[in-house]
């Protein structure tokens, strides 16, 4: 099942959509916004399906989907947490100012808590006011989570995994070792974060959902040339479950909690750092990561961060070639008060 929240209203309005991305039917029936419907999960969820059914038989009234009229399927949530499942992304991110990796790294969860009153819609732009900043893009993933009880082991945890969509998730690198520096984690750095068009659910992803992990590529382009396609499922630490758990280890999560993955990250052979996609490699899902490589390699960053009217584009395609989630396709765009 394929769900998306039409814009229209501060929480969007819910639409059920086809597999194949090209039609949709309100689902006001059953649950007028996407919180709603988590709100009551365990009754609404088998309409929704029905409803689902009815649209791929061409059974009922429908309308043209456009990934361009769709507001994030959470236009805004009651939590946004996100972790940092990638080690390899932590290791060298962490690398380019000179932080080492504790070991307990690899064996408790980096999360943090995001600002989640404002999401970015997936065709809307990124405003932001400094180029100096240090714009960042970041391809992952994330799931939402029914309500989860307090103290969840990371098995029981995963049956509370709902829906799965891709993040853009922006970070102003200049700004986070200040930030850092002070103790107390992120908050201008982490401005606001954009998602999928669709959200889906577990079982539509086929055997590409394993173990409570997306193993398929993570395709994201930067002014439309190629500069990642790592798979989400390689080199992940810690799942979905392990996440969702660690993020209800000292509280419950209330329905409709979003919980991120990280920046999608793989190594390249051997171990070694990964080579961008222009020399054969799997690339990066985030800038820093390249400027990471390269100050590895050649002794100094040379790929710049984002600058205004660049644009971000992530999507992730099934085994048949077909967008899952619909594309996020972000442009950089300079805020004017």
């Amino acid at each position: 099942m394929k769900l998306a929240s039409l814009k229209g209203g501060r929480d969007g309005q819910l639409v059920v959509v086809s597999k194949d991305l090209t039609r949709c039917v309100s689902a006001a029936p059953v649950a007028a916004t996407m919180q709603a419907a988590f709100d009551d999960w365990s009754r609404v969820e088998p309409q929704l399906r029905a409803l689902a059914e009815t649209l791929e038989h061409g059974t009922t009234a429908d309308e043209r989907f456009r990934e361009r009229e769709a507001a994030s399927p959470l236009p805004r949530a009651y939590q946004w947490v996100d972790g940092s499942a990638y080690l390899n992304h932590v290791e060298l991110v962490r690398q380019a100012r000179g932080a080492e990796v504790p070991k307990s790294f690899f064996v408790d969860p980096l999360m943090y808590q995001g600002g989640s009153d404002v999401m970015i819609a997936p065709r809307d732009p990124v405003v932001l006011a400094d180029e100096a900043w240090g714009i960042d893009c970041e391809g992952e993933v994330a799931v939402i989570v029914d309500d989860v009880p307090m103290g969840i082991d990371a098995k029981s945890a995963r049956s509370h995994i709902k829906l799965v969509m891709l993040v853009n998730d922006i970070s102003l690198r200049n700004l986070v070792p200040p930030e850092l520096a002070k103790g107390f984690g992120f908050l201008h750095s982490k401005p606001p974060t954009a998602f999928s068009p669709v959200a889906v659910t577990p079982d539509e992803l086929g055997d590409a959902w394993k173990d409570a992990k997306l193993h398929l590529p993570m395709l994201l382009s930067i002014n439309g040339k190629p500069f990642g396609c790592p798979n989400a499922g390689n080199d992940m630490t810690f799942d979905f479950g392990q996440l969702v758990a660690h993020a209800a280890m000292t509280r419950p999560l209330s329905a409709g909690t979003i919980v991120g993955s990280g920046t999608v990250s793989n190594k390249g052979p051997g171990g070694t750092p990964g080579r961008p996609v222009s020399q054969g490699g799997l690339g990066y899902s985030c800038i820093a990561e390249v400027r990471t490589v390269e100050h590895i390699l050649e002794g100094a960053p040379k790929t710049p961060f984002l600058k205004f009217g660049d644009v971000v584009r992530i999507e992730m395609k099934g085994t048949n070639g077909h967008s899952i989630f619909g594309a996020i396709e972000n442009t950089v765009q300079k805020y004017a008060p």
